[in-house]
Order: structure tokens, then C-alpha cells, then sequence
């Protein structure tokens, strides 16, 4: 089953993405590099959307999502699959997401669009909640997938509303889906274990 849109990516370009992991593995990358250049990458992009550059911003941060699906295929594909991979590489993406939308904050602070600041605000409590609620929920149960919008999406938008200039629109609704489903994980795992309750 293809769950969000980095799988979607990894699902139509199989082929082309098996061959650049190919190359990789053969000049010895390593995956941790690839998630810290995918880093640097979003940092670099953070600094072009706070200077207002949105389209620069986008082809960042784009080449820093693509090879954050190349580290995880070059990792599998070499054999270096590991907690500690997978650990950097979900720490590494809950930083973009925070740096990307500080500076979202900054550049919109500079105009003192205050409704602009509250937008962007409840997109970075959404992102951050959810990857917490399923990361706490997993604590107690033991799988918390559901959503509507994870963290692909949100790039996507991000992605979408800085080539097309509807960042205000795409803000807009990273807030308000990030946020519902960071609310359908908590109704998910209440209904998880009211279920497992019942059935003891």
C-alpha cells in the first residue's frame, strides 16, 4: 500500500530511483550523509524564504525531500539499516519542518501580518503534534498511522505554494489539516484502547 506522497514518489519513479541508489551505494555514501545534507539543504532554504526568494526556496527544498527518499532506499539497499538511522532521520525531518516554518514566521513577522503569524503558528503546532501524537501513542499502542496529513503532504504544500506565490493559502491549510490530524490520532488510539478494554 503507497501511504503519502514520498511513497507515491518512491512508487512511479521505482526504476530511476534504484538506479541513482545504485550509484550511490557504489561511490560509497553513506545514508547519514544524505539526511544531513537534506539538512543543510532546508537550512539553505529557510534563509531564501525568510529573504522572500519563495522559488529558490522550493527547488531546495525539494532536492532536500528527494534525498530524503534516497537515504532510506540506499540504507535498506546496503545493508545499513539501523536505530540510530532511523532515529537521525526522524529527528533530522522534525528540525526542517521547525527551521522551514520559523522562517516562515520571520519573514511574515517583518510586515507584522499578525494574522499571517497565527497561521503560521498553528502550522507549526500541527506539525509538531503530529509526529508526537503518533510517536506517544505508539508508547501504548501499537500503531498510530492514521491521518490525513503527514509530514509529505506538508512539504508538498509548502513546496506548491511557493512556486505557484499562494503561500498564504498553503499555510492556510497545513494548519488546519496538520492540526485535525494530529486530533484523529488521539481519537484513534482512545478508540484503540477503549476496544482493548472492552474485549479484556
Amino acid at each position: 500500500m503507497i501511504s503519502g506522497i514520498t511513497g507515491l514518489i518512491g512508487h512511479v519513479l521505482e526504476k530511476p530511483l534504484d538506479l541513482i541508489v545504485r550509484g550511490l551505494a557504489r561511490l560509497g555514501i553513506r545514508p547519514n550523509v544524505l539526511t544531513l545534507t537534506g539538512l543543510i539543504l532546508n537550512l539553505v532554504a529557510a534563509g531564501t524564504l525568510y529573504l522572500g526568494q519563495f522559488r529558490w526556496a522550493a527547488a531546495l527544498i525539494l532536492v532536500a525531500n528527494l534525498l530524503d527518499v534516497f537515504d532510506g532506499h540506499l540504507a535498506r539497499r546496503t545493508g545499513q539499516v539501523s536505530p540510530f538511522g532511523a532515529f537521525l532521520d526522524s529527528v533530522v525531518d522534525r528540525y526542517a519542518d521547525l527551521i522551514l516554518m520559523s522562517a516562515l514566521w520571520l519573514y511574515y513577522s517583518r510586515s507584522h501580518d499578525h494574522w499571517m503569524l497565527f497561521i503560521v503558528g498553528l502550522a507549526i503546532i500541527g506539525s509538531v503534534m503530529t509526529s508526537y501524537t503518533r510517536a506517544r501513542a505508539e508508547c501504548i499502542i501499537p500503531s498510530c498511522k492514521v491521518g490525513l496529513f503527514e509530514r509529505s503532504e506538508r512539504i508538498a504544500l509548502l513546496v506548491l505554494g511557493a512556486l505557484l506565490n499562494r503561500m498564504p493559502q498553503a499555510l492556510l491549510i497545513v494548519a488546519l489539516f496538520a492540526n485535525l490530524t494530529g486530533i484523529q490520532r488521539i481519537v484513534y488510539t482512545w478508540w484503540v484502547l477503549s476496544t482493548s478494554e472492552k474485549t479484556l
